[in-house]
């Protein structure tokens, strides 16, 4: 069976085996986001237009994304949310085209257990839940009935005020009792086990320097025994970090510059040799080179 089909939309399988199939030596996964929104703190709602966003959703399946990330809220820093009609009528179209022309999972980035239920019902086979099945009650419920693999992630308050003043006393100890907590509520609620991935909430109610920490740090959420998403692609603490190099091409929002995506390039670089599964990032082909070097690496003996 190819890496793709064991990722891909394989509803007849009660429980998709994430942990075989993506902690025994494997290559690391590439996680293509697609944002269909107009607002996008990455790449400015570049990819609003559905016509668009269909063909860059393409281009990152050919350069090698294993999964393409679809989102129809932005959940940038101090961002306000959306209608659920709003949402649907950004993504649905979307992925239903998308679905009839890709081979690999589709997953939808979004808080909603409606749309949730209407992007699985249109093709999707992955739910991305920045909130870990908070926000909504019936998130948990609507995922262990569609039996796909659900993305649990760490976020300190909402998108509107995550970042005034994030504290914490133990920041990695916190993120991690939380992650295992958010985890054991999934599979109280029957969502399959093997089927969970967690992802520490990299730029979500955190400081620049707990940014750094966390990739650093990463190897301590092994022991919760699931895949581990990292997304840290052209996020504010490496534009931050590099804003005397680049200048205000370093700048949010909006396409980065090369030297940004670069210092990306990096954090992959880190986040996969300390642990990561799975990174979700924007540029897939320079994500792929960079893997095709850090997987040598890290089988080497």
């Amino acid at each position: 069976m190819s890496d793709q089909v064991n990722l891909a939309r394989n509803k007849q399988s009660p429980c998709l085996d994430f942990d075989s199939d993506l902690n025994q030596g494997r290559r690391t996964r590439i996680m293509g986001v697609l944002n269909v929104t107009p607002d996008s703190f990455s790449d400015g709602g570049e990819f609003a237009n559905h016509d668009i966003a269909l063909s860059h959703a393409e281009k990152m399946v050919e350069q090698g994304a294993d999964i393409i990330d679809i989102g129809g809220e932005s959940s940038r820093p101090f961002s306000d949310p959306v209608s659920l009609e709003d949402e649907i009528s950004r993504v649905l179209p979307v992925i239903e085209k998308l679905a009839q022309k890709i081979t690999v999972p589709i997953s939808i980035d979004t808080t909603k257990s409606d749309v949730a239920k209407r992007a699985i019902d249109a093709g999707a086979c992955i739910i991305n839940d920045i909130s870990a099945l908070r926000l909504d009650p019936k998130m948990a419920e609507i995922a262990a009935e569609a039996g796909v693999p659900v993305i649990i992630m760490h976020m300190k308050g909402a998108p509107k005020i995550m970042q005034e003043n994030p504290q914490y006393d133990d920041l990695i100890g916190e993120i991690k009792t939380f992650l295992a907590n958010a985890v054991d509520t999934a599979v109280k609620n029957g969502i399959c086990r093997s089927k969970i991935i967690i992802d520490p909430g990299i730029g979500f109610g955190k400081t620049f320097e707990h940014n750094f920490m966390i990739l650093n740090n990463l190897k301590a959420f092994k022991s919760i025994k699931a895949p581990i998403l990292v997304g840290p692609s052209r996020k504010a603490f490496i534009r931050d970090k590099l804003k005397d190099i680049a200048g205000k091409d370093a700048a949010p929002p909006g396409p980065c510059s090369q030297i940004v995506e670069t210092g990306t390039q990096a954090a992959v670089a880190a986040a996969v040799l300390n642990g990561a599964d799975i990174v979700r990032c924007h540029d897939v082909a320079e994500t792929r080179v960079t893997l095709k070097i850090i997987d040598a690496i890290r089988k080497s003996c």
